[in-house]
């Protein structure tokens, strides 16, 4: 197996200091609006939009170069969308679900904008989903540094935006506790959705070798507080052996697995390594397609992860000009149902809402804590 690497990680350092700017020039993007690194075998594109890659390129192994992440051609059109299904980008400043929309902190309670699910009573929404409909991913971040292979992006979140208490600068200073928790929300299909035998990403195989626990939702996708056991062989058995994604998508009871009426996974699968360990030692994930023999291992310092299998998309949004088959009748240029693969790397969601996890100090910052780090590798390889 030949490999390549791809590194991020993400500080929110909560000590309270002044904010100094940064005054170095930095080069501009090229004429679609995007910044591009590249390393040995590998070229991703970033914008600003989301601090989003927009782009991630590699040669399958018949050295056919496929562009594996979902995304926009152009940078604009990423702000004009109004789909916005959180391509690629960094969401926060907490990342997945809030309940009721609201949490508290040393006995104060904080009410934030609410975004999902909607009702008569609440046409706004009942929860919060990705830090609300001004989330960190909606927003153009600021690029403080470019290379030919890395990008550093800023962004200023005032306090009482969306209802979040304290402000968050740039690397980011705070003047008061804040919940933050972010992620990586990329949509993966290590075919470059050009798999002529398939549309779909349920040919992908996944492995969680430390996920023998899921977090429980209800059919809004809400944590209940209980932490369930995923039973060898099981549905969300990803933990013994790998597994494709589809290998269970005739079992009827795969229905409710993601929420309400969803067939697949919107699955927080913790990550439960034995003590101590070095977080970029072994992956806590691998995915990979036997079609085009590219996989990716994911390292991180993070004790969640979530899987989603995109079972919300439903052919609206346009491949690449860079992805997909042309001039195929049966396969419209489009991201359909079950065709792609989010994995993020995060903490216990929703965890600010049961305080019997014991999860404050890993999502609760101020100005006396040290800073929020979330460290991610993500290594990629071809078969044979």
């Amino acid at each position: 197996m030949r490999s390549t690497l791809l590194s991020s990680a993400l500080w929110v350092s909560s000590i309270a200091a002044q904010a100094t700017s940064n005054t170095t020039s930095v080069p501009g993007p090229d004429a679609d609006g995007k910044y591009t690194i590249s390393g040995t075998n590998i070229r991703a594109s970033f914008v600003p939009y989301g601090a989003s890659i927009s782009n991630l390129f590699l040669n399958d192994t018949s050295g056919i170069e496929r562009d594996i992440v979902t995304g926009w051609d152009n940078a604009s059109y990423y702000s004009i969308d109004k789909q916005h299904p959180h391509f690629g980008g960094v969401p926060g400043r907490y990342a997945n679900r809030i309940k009721n929309s609201t949490f508290s902190i040393d006995g104060t309670s904080y009410n934030i904008l609410p975004n999902e699910h909607p009702t008569p009573e609440h046409p706004d929404g009942v929860d919060t989903l990705h830090g609300g409909p001004d989330g960190w991913d909606w927003r153009n971040w600021t690029v403080v540094a470019y290379t030919e292979n890395s990008i550093t992006f800023s962004l200023v979140d005032e306090a009482g935006n969306q209802g979040f208490p304290g402000e968050v600068i740039s690397y980011v200073t705070l003047e008061q506790k804040t919940p933050i928790m972010l992620s990586s929300h990329v949509y993966w299909n290590l075919d470059g959705f050009a798999n002529n035998e398939t549309a779909t990403a349920l040919n992908h195989t996944l492995h969680l070798p430390y996920g023998g626990q899921r977090v429980d939702t209800d059919s809004i996708l809400i944590p209940t507080g209980n932490i369930l056991a995923n039973e060898k062989d099981g549905l969300n058995d990803f933990w013994s052996k790998p597994k494709q994604i589809g290998a269970n998508f005739t079992n009827p009871d795969l229905l409710g697995n993601c929420g309400g009426n969803c067939t697949g996974y919107d699955t927080c699968y913790l990550t439960n390594r034995p003590t101590p360990y070095a977080w970029d030692a072994l992956p806590v994930a691998t995915l990979s397609s036997s079609w085009s023999g590219i996989s990716v291992n994911i390292y991180t310092d993070q004790d969640a992860f979530q899987v989603y299998s995109c079972g919300g998309q439903n052919g609206s949004v346009a491949l690449k000009s860079t992805q997909g088959l042309f001039n195929v009748t049966d396969r419209p240029r489009v991201v359909e149902q079950y065709s792609c693969i989010v994995m993020e790397v995060e903490d216990w969601i929703d965890a600010i809402n049961h305080p019997e996890w014991g999860r404050d100090s890993k999502q609760i910052f101020g100005p006396e804590d040290g800073p929020y780090v979330l460290k991610a590798r993500y290594e990629f390889g071809l078969d044979g």
